[in-house]
């Protein structure tokens, strides 16, 4: 699943090439995503105008003329792509997967939006557990997607007494801790990674037995590595593409994320695995502690 690096790299894409541009028209060719698009979706976009694009944590905000706000959440292998309608060249390297349908399109392309200017803006989503709605843009924080996130690394002056409110006081561990939205909005299983082994820290330890100073590297390191992960187009595994259709580039990075077997880049010892929560944990056991 794209993390929030992945999704800030998107909006960063979109922004320049969208905000202030009407959106023309727009087209589901389902009836639903993860969940079924609000009433009327397409009707009630066409003819609003681009005022902004923000994110919280992993949702894209498209804030529209008329006081709505578009949500966007791209699931596992949700993409959206950006291109020039009709014209012979896409803006970057396009590329659709297998599965093309009549006139070009893929079987996954599942929304389209038109905007004026001749720019067309493709939903793709192979196993469809992304999620769009509109809610209005003067109460969007009480959005049921958003109402209950933590705060972002990511955010300028965060800090690790912000962290220890976030996840001191529990007994569970940090790897863990630090995935829950609830707790710290934005942070995935690659980044958790990354960042616990810059900041030293096992997965395994308790959130109650970080110390203030393991608390301020952990903060520290986890807006380090999103933010460098922002600066090279985001991590690409599998299905994740920036607005371009580009790649990302910061999977060529990874210290430890993927890398069980191979040898940690700070100690040489051996890069390990452990599951958690269902999720695969990679770490160090010689430098993490």
């Amino acid at each position: 699943m794209p993390e929030a690096p992945e999704i800030e790299t998107i909006r960063l894409g979109l922004a320049p090439e969208l905000t202030g541009r009407r959106l023309e028209k727009a087209l589901t060719r389902r009836p639903d995503l993860r969940k079924p698009f609000p009433k009327d979706f397409a009707a009630r976009l066409a003819g609003r105008r681009v005022e902004e694009i923000g994110r919280r944590s992993k949702y894209l905000l498209l804030g529209l003329s008329g006081g709505e706000t578009l949500l966007i959440h791209l699931g596992m292998s949700g993409r959206l792509i950006l291109k020039r309608s009709n014209g012979p060249e896409p803006l970057g390297a396009f590329h659709h997967e297998a599965g093309q349908g009549a006139g070009g399109a893929s079987a996954h392309d599942h929304v389209v939006f038109w905007f004026e200017g001749g720019l067309e803006l493709t939903y793709n989503d192979a196993r469809r557990f992304g999620m769009m709605d509109l809610h209005p843009t003067a109460s969007l924080g009480e959005h049921a997607a958003l109402k209950s996130l933590g705060p972002e690394p990511m955010t300028p002056g965060f800090s690790g007494a912000e962290l220890l409110r976030r996840v001191g006081g529990a007994r569970g561990p940090i790897k863990t801790l630090i995935l829950d939205q609830s707790r710290l909005a934005g942070v995935g299983n690659i980044y958790a990674c990354e960042a616990l082994w810059r900041a030293g820290i096992a997965p395994e330890r308790r959130g109650v037995d970080l110390k203030p100073a393991e608390a301020e590297a952990l903060a520290r390191d986890l807006g380090e590595v999103m933010r460098e992960s922002v600066r090279a187009g985001g991590s690409t595994l599998r299905d994740y593409r920036r607005a371009d259709g580009e790649i990302g580039g910061f999977q060529d990075r990874f210290a430890v994320y993927d890398r069980a077997g191979e040898a940690c880049p700070r100690c040489g010892g051996r890069i390990a695995r452990l599951v958690q929560a269902g999720r695969s944990t990679f770490w160090c056991p010689g430098c993490q502690s």
